[in-house]
């Protein structure tokens, strides 16, 4: 984005950013997309709370994307994995405790450095998360079934593009 609101898209065309008016009132299409926004992350919401009981029944469903970054990344410190999800390292040590006690994960010494340790899935762990997410790709395979293969890959390539314009960085493709 350049300082007078302008950018290039892959295209090379010019284009310009939305501008709020005084009044806090963005254009109708900004309008509909934070309506729509705001009913996918609701249900996204209470799906990972019926995910996480899935995996476990105990389980906590801001617990649950942890297990997932875990089963696509593998082994990683706890710090990385409180920066990925943007919380403290006390809500990440309270949230990895409570996993230790389900036997979902497990820690281990860090061999580059001794004085970290490294957080990584149980088989249990594993075998219930990859269960559960297999389950959800069957589910949005039948809603979805009626797209277009080309449409559901669109689809995927905006959210990508929206998720890091909203982050401010390129997200990591495991």
């Amino acid at each position: 984005m350049h300082e007078d609101g302008t950018s290039q898209d892959g295209t090379g065309a010019v284009r310009t950013a939305p501008v709020v008016d005084g009044g806090g009132q963005a254009p109708p299409e900004f309008l509909a997309l934070e309506r729509e926004l705001t009913v996918l992350m609701r249900r996204a919401r209470s799906q990972q709370g019926e995910m996480a009981r899935e995996v476990h029944p105990d389980l906590e469903p801001a617990a649950y994307g942890l297990l997932v970054r875990l089963e696509e990344c593998g082994r990683q410190r706890a710090t990385d994995l409180a920066a990925f999800v943007g919380v403290g390292k006390a809500t990440m040590s309270r949230q990895l405790r409570a996993l230790e006690d389900l036997g979902l994960v497990a820690r281990e010494p860090d061999p580059a450095d001794g004085r970290a340790w490294l957080v990584h899935l149980t088989e249990e762990g594993g075998r219930r998360v990859a269960s559960v997410r297999v389950a959800r790709r069957a589910r949005y395979v039948r809603k979805l079934a009626h797209w277009d293969a080309r449409e559901v890959a669109e689809l995927a390539r905006l959210l990508r593009e929206l998720n890091q314009g909203i982050s401010g960085r390129e997200e990591e493709t495991p």
